[in-house]
């Protein structure tokens, strides 16, 4: 059994730093760690008091718990911490994470997969559409990771790669794109600036995320 104190009160009175150091050391196949609530862990987490590195690290230790076992994956996270510690991370911050290739992939891929939780069926009505997303700085063809949503059925499906002919395609970066899945930016602004880019039905990719419940952080 771990003798590391990682209950609700215990992780109350920890410095986000320590909390980094505690969790490093803890035995993702240990069953003391089953009570440890991700929710609890993500309050206790402010960005802003962590260094650019120490954030990602922060991450990627989650990360490493949740695939030897441990039941603190980030799809278990809820919906407003998740957006207020995406939201909160500074631009140093989220390129320290999009740097390391399967933290990239693990965040970029949560998001994605949030987008068909937090989907408005109501909104949607008979819309039909594909809208494929380019993430600039990725391991793929051209130097994207890629994806795809497609809305029909008042449904919304996400693939990672591209698998039909869209609408529209829109292009920006890592730190842009989790800006606008938290609410923290809008695609007109984005696009006005230069910081987003359409190809296809402008129209539609400007209110595309309209389509969606994005939570408050």
């Amino acid at each position: 059994m771990t003798d590391i104190d990682l209950s609700t009160e215990a992780i109350s009175k920890l410095s986000a730093s320590e909390l980094i150091v505690a969790l490093k050391q803890v035995d993702p196949t240990d069953p003391g760690i089953a009570d440890i609530n991700i929710d609890v862990i993500a309050r206790g987490i402010d960005p802003k008091k962590l260094g650019k590195d120490e954030f990602a690290d922060l991450l990627a230790t989650l990360g490493d718990l949740a695939d030897g076992g441990a039941d603190l994956d980030l799809s278990k996270m809820d919906p407003q911490n998740f957006a207020r510690i995406i939201s909160r991370a500074s631009k140093d911050q989220v390129d320290a994470v999009t740097a390391r290739p399967g933290l990239r992939e693990r965040v970029l891929d949560e998001v994605f997969r949030r987008m068909e939780v937090h989907f408005r069926s109501e909104r949607a009505g008979a819309t039909k559409a594909v809208v494929h997303f380019r993430v600039t700085g990725g391991a793929g063809e051209d130097g994207y990771d890629r994806y795809e949503a497609i809305i029909e059925d008042a449904e919304c499906t996400i693939n990672k790669g591209v698998t039909r002919e869209s609408r529209a395609t829109v292009t920006l970066s890592p730190v842009d794109f989790l800006k606008l899945a938290t609410g923290n930016a809008s695609a007109p602004v984005l696009f006005m600036t230069g910081k987003l880019k359409v190809k296809g039905d402008l129209g539609f990719a400007a209110g595309f995320m309209s389509l969606f419940n994005i939570p408050k952080a």
